[in-house]
């Protein structure tokens, strides 16, 4: 049987799911951007459907998904990439869109073949080259003048010394590039405050051949300005600061507010991502040090977790990617509403949960300022990730599911102490 004849969709919401083309496909359907892009193509009418390795994610319970698919294989991988050349030639979609860093590491080599079925929402390769390696990232960003955090290249564990003594500690170690395909798993960065840490960091991050940067520590706001760019023309803007992060060192923002683009790193990161010539959507991360100058983090080439406070504020991005990936006019975005707060509760939590356990390292707030700050937010006027009430059912699925895991979890491991106890007795 091939792979075509086990697509398997849920949540079918009309009769000619297999019958026709759908305007756009969105890829990773588990992620927050993605039932974001569902909601922004479907109430403007287009026929969307949404693809993930798993069941039951939120976004196949929008009002806006025509149809679920679900591919038993894992994301990048070769299995992942035969459901959907497979899918594609059965069903078929307009415009394909990615949203995470493995799927756009898989259509990055296969691009041409796939080319043949679809329009892919990605930049060209020789862009994309430049944008998801922050090594070659931040040497083109210092060619232009650009302020990057003092850092080395570190490939094995003995280099770790002479890096600290360089860089100092605190430090920051990430991968020269997040996804990492022998593995299929994304890679995060993560603060190293001793020379003990540091080594076991680096052996865990680059056990399989990949190189990292052992960065120094800034401290000051982490700021993101997104664009949506055509041919050197940028069509729309957007910046936003991130005053809560999960990880609380910088992972995913959990709390941001939309700012006018600061005029320093706005023109900057213009600058960068017309250097690279890098189209279609961008998301380009500063962060700035104790006298506000700003630093270049990286840039995102893909739809980022937090884009629903930029489509809130007025800058449909899901929308301008599927213009420009689909070859039609594009829309000009001139202005948005700043001064818009917006929550993901969930990562919220846990950020708030993780300063319990990394009380006293560097950047992170004592756990009583931590659990006072998480519940004065919810004095603040401002939206929240998942919710929209013209399209209830995400939220409630998300809430379910959390809820569930989080009591289930907790009482699993009450049983495992309550029967390690009575064998220890016993």
């Amino acid at each position: 049987m091939s792979s075509a004849s086990k697509v398997k969709a849920t949540n079918s919401r009309d009769s000619q799911q297999h019958a026709g083309v759908y305007d756009a496909l969105i890829l990773d359907a588990r992620l927050r951007q993605a039932l974001v892009s569902l909601r922004s193509l479907g109430q403007r009418g287009l026929t969307v459907a949404a693809l993930e390795t798993c069941d039951g994610v939120p976004a196949f319970f929008s009002r806006w998904c025509r149809q679920g698919y679900v591919c038993s294989a894992g994301e990048g991988t070769a299995g992942y990439l035969a459901y959907l050349k497979d899918w594609l030639q059965q069903i078929g979609a307009h415009v394909l869109i990615p949203t995470s860093d493995g799927t756009i590491a898989l259509l990055q080599q296969h691009r041409a073949a796939l080319e043949h079925h679809t329009r892919i929402a990605l930049a060209t390769d020789s862009a994309l080259a430049i944008a998801v390696n922050k090594e070659r990232t931040l040497a083109m960003a210092q060619e232009l003048g650009l302020h990057v955090p003092r850092g080395v290249t570190v490939s094995s564990v003995s280099d770790v010394y002479s890096a600290v003594h360089e860089i100092g500690l605190p430090a920051v170690v990430k991968p020269v590039e997040s996804w990492v395909s022998c593995e299929q798993q994304r890679v995060a960065s993560q603060l190293v405050v001793s020379l003990d840490e540091a080594q076991r960091v680096v052996e865990a991050l680059t056990c399989s051949g990949s190189a990292v940067l052992f960065q120094q520590f800034l401290t000051g706001r982490r700021e993101a300005i997104s664009f949506l760019c055509a041919d050197g023309e940028i069509y729309a803007r957007f910046a936003q600061w991130a005053k809560r992060t999960e990880p609380p060192l910088g992972g995913q923002s959990v709390l941001r507010q939309s700012i006018a683009v600061p005029s320093d790193s706005g023109e900057q990161a213009e600058r960068l991502i017309r250097a690279i010539g890098l189209d279609g959507y961008s998301e380009v991360e500063f962060r700035r040090d104790s006298s506000g100058q700003p630093f270049l983090m990286e840039i995102n080439p893909r739809l980022s977790a937090s884009v629903e406070i930029a489509v809130r504020s007025g800058v449909d991005f899901p929308l301008l990617l599927y213009q420009w990936a689909g070859g039609g006019p594009i829309q000009k975005i001139r202005r948005y509403r700043v001064g818009n707060w917006m929550r993901y509760l969930k990562g919220d939590l846990m950020t708030t949960l993780e300063t319990f356990q990394q009380r006293g390292r560097p950047g992170v707030s004592s756990p009583g300022r931590a659990a006072m700050d998480f519940c004065l937010s919810f004095m603040r006027p401002m939206d929240y990730d998942y919710v929209d009430w013209h399209d209830p059912l995400p939220a409630l699925h998300a809430t379910t599911d959390f809820t569930a895991r989080w009591v289930g979890g907790a009482i699993q491991k009450r049983f495992v102490r309550i029967r390690r106890k009575y064998e220890f007795n016993g």
